[in-house]
């Protein structure tokens, strides 16, 4: 997805853009952020799996690990993520819920947890490049997360040569339940107005 995302940028010939690529857009965005750092100003990330060893909550971690993937295709995926959906602090407007459920409706839920079901060894990769990622990153983080722990962000901070780490007093839905403090740190970053 990382190669994806740099050759969408070139061929958009947007210029060098800031990515905000939160939850599983993070590893997409640091991938991209190591392979062509000529083709982006910023990167944005936050809420991923990212640390080696693997460090997930439920129910990502058995999202990932479980060697079963039919049976997830067995499951009515408006359950799924209508269950993930409800952990949201102050809950989403009924068209953002309606979003949600039609992005994984049929089988795309199934289908989109291969991507995350390459964890174990594309995380592995990215560790070793992450000394290596000049863009700078900020990182922006749910102190509340039990989906993917805060450790995640701690370990991308502690390896990344220009970062920034921000914690805020959310869940994993981050977006959703600090909406101005996550926009405002987004702001902040892509501006260079951090404190």
């Amino acid at each position: 997805m990382g190669g994806f995302l740099a050759q969408l940028i070139a061929e958009a010939d947007r210029g060098t853009p800031h990515i905000v690529a939160p939850d599983v857009g993070t590893s997409a965005a640091l991938f991209a952020a190591a392979a062509h750092p000529e083709r982006i100003a910023g990167v944005i990330v936050g809420t991923g799996g990212d640390a080696v060893p693997l460090q997930l909550g439920e129910p990502l971690e058995a999202w990932v690990l479980d060697p079963d993937l039919d049976k997830y295709r067995k499951m009515d995926p408006r359950a799924i993520v209508s269950a993930a959906v409800d952990t949201i602090d102050g809950g989403v407007p009924e068209d953002i819920r309606a979003d949600y459920l039609a992005c994984y409706d049929g089988d795309r839920f199934a289908e989109s947890m291969r991507y995350v079901r390459r964890y174990p060894e594309e995380l592995a990769a990215l560790a070793e490049l992450l000394p290596q990622i000049a863009t700078p990153v900020t990182i922006i983080n749910g102190r509340n997360d039990r989906v993917v722990p805060l450790a995640n962000a701690e370990f991308l901070d502690e390896r990344l040569p220009t970062s920034r780490l921000a914690i805020i007093d959310a869940g994993h839905f981050v977006w959703e339940e600090a909406p101005a403090e996550y926009a405002s740190t987004i702001l902040d970053s892509i501006t260079g107005n951090w404190p």
